[in-house]
């Protein structure tokens, strides 16, 4: 037997997929908005399995709450920017030569902060909203990066990630799986 949970997380971001391309078969319009700067209200539904019960459980739910404060403390109300999204040097003309960034182990940079130590705390404010990645922050790429995240965390308590949801609204989502 396979047991399954699954835990549901909200977070606020902005994003900006440079890449996108239109059939104009398939599209009502021509009109290339996820190219346009924008936020979602997204939603993250992660799903833990196992072939044994442990206490009667998969694992206990709290067992994530450490994804609850990543999400809240990384990524909430934070804007994903891929660090070869040709905008890059335009929103971010301080690091336009992208140095002094700040690698994080979860597979992210971070504006190294003390570089404008010294600017108006406007300036500091926007630069602290920035989550630099290295691919375009399409749904299915922000659910791939955090299963990995999620997988690498749960696998110390010996539990699989079988799939991670990602809704960039209500109606829109991506599934992937391990």
């Amino acid at each position: 037997m396979i047991w399954q949970i699954s835990k549901e997380f909200d977070f606020c971001y902005g994003h900006r997929v440079w890449s996108q391309e239109l059939h104009p078969e398939f599209s009502l319009s021509g009109c290339l908005a996820c190219r346009h700067l924008h936020g979602h209200q997204g939603k993250i539904i992660v799903y833990l399995q196992s072939g044994e019960l442990k206490n009667g459980m998969v694992t206990d739910f709290n067992h994530l709450n450490w994804f609850k404060l990543f999400l809240d403390s990384t990524l909430d109300h934070k804007f994903i920017i891929d660090i070869h999204d040709p905008l890059f040097e335009t929103l971010l003309p301080h690091y336009h030569d992208k140095q002094q960034l700040i690698t994080h182990e979860s597979g992210y940079q971070t504006p190294d902060l003390n570089r404008i130590k010294d600017e108006p705390s406007h300036i500091f404010e926007m630069y602290e909203g920035y989550i630099i990645v290295d691919f375009v922050p399409t749904s299915e790429n922000i659910s791939t990066w955090l299963m990995h995240i999620i997988q690498a965390k749960m696998e110390k308590l010996g539990i699989e990630v079988s799939h991670v949801e990602f809704l960039e609204t209500p109606k829109s989502r991506s599934i992937v799986y391990k």
